[in-house]
């Protein structure tokens, strides 16, 4: 799973640590990168909505979750509920 930011990396950096914590018992690591050097073959994408487009463009076979808030969004609680429970992840 990635971590998409625009250009900077301080968010995304704290944002990837925090997910992989989170989702550590799920088996799950969370990688940071800038939108625009998204790895292909990445299944995954966590984005900020304004960035959700860009990411899609650069890897539009992947998932794409975007959020609006770096702090208690629920979209990261839908994303561990997936992974706990075997769900599909989704936008």
């Amino acid at each position: 799973m990635v971590v998409a930011c625009d250009a900077g990396m301080g968010s995304s950096v704290m944002l990837a640590s925090q997910l992989t914590r989170r989702l550590e018992p799920y088996g799950v690591t969370a990688t940071h990168t800038p939108v625009n050097d998204i790895p292909q073959g990445t299944q995954v994408v966590v984005t900020h909505a304004n960035l959700a487009d860009r990411a899609r463009l650069t890897v539009p076979d992947a998932v794409i979750i975007p959020f609006q808030s770096f702090l208690n969004d629920p979209a990261f609680d839908q994303l561990e509920a997936a992974f706990r429970d075997g769900g599909e992840i989704r936008a």
